[in-house]
């Protein structure tokens, strides 16, 4: 009986990996595996650290499984180069991947081939997806419309007079809704006659 571990991630806090979860341990023990470990992950699939893929590699390394089951390709790598990376792994440590949602088992070499043409076509949406919003953020801009956050609108002169006045930095922010570095930069940007 072969040992397999399940991997699951979620993008946010508020999602649930209990879909996975099931689907996954159902695909176990329709193959006769042994679960010996669930890895879960909370968290974007563009992070570099993930603590529960981390912890399945390190166990990888160890031999302490055979199989490793994923809901979805993308639910394991942040790109088709780490995908490619992960797998190249698994293969030197003789791991099987397992995906429940695109059906492909790299036991056999037609899997491993599928497994990098999807990984391709996955990167390649993401990228399309970029490519949209930036070119919605152009678009936006020719049209005169302001993208991002609104510049900060500060009454300098007040900002001054306060100083003037004798109250610390830490005051005037607080009195005037700012950090005390927007402060600091409207005293370091006063006229040169006014600098004390």
């Amino acid at each position: 009986m072969k040992r397999a571990v399940l991997y699951m991630r979620v993008s946010s806090v508020d999602q649930h990996p209990e879909t996975q979860l099931h689907d996954l341990r159902s695909m176990a023990a329709q193959r006769g595996y042994e679960i010996v470990q669930e890895y879960t992950d909370r968290i974007s699939g563009v992070k570099a650290r993930r603590p529960g893929l981390g912890d399945l590699m390190r166990d990888a390394r160890r031999g302490r499984f055979d199989v490793v089951l994923v809901w979805a390709c993308d639910r394991i790598a942040r790109s088709t180069r780490h995908f490619l990376e992960i797998l190249d792994e698994f293969n030197r440590l003789n791991i099987e991947f397992v995906s429940f949602r695109e059906s492909i088992d790299t036991s056999g070499p037609l899997g491993r081939a599928i497994v990098v043409i999807i990984g391709a076509i996955a990167e390649l949406e993401r990228n399309l997806i970029v490519e949209r919003v930036k070119a919605g953020m152009r678009r936006a801009k020719l049209e005169g419309r302001h993208i991002g956050r609104q510049p900060l609108q500060v009454d300098r002169e007040a900002i001054r007079c306060d100083r003037r006045l004798g109250q610390s930095l830490r005051q005037i922010a607080r009195c005037h809704r700012i950090s005390t570095a927007t402060v600091r930069r409207v005293l370091a940007n006063q006229p040169e006659e006014q600098v004390a």
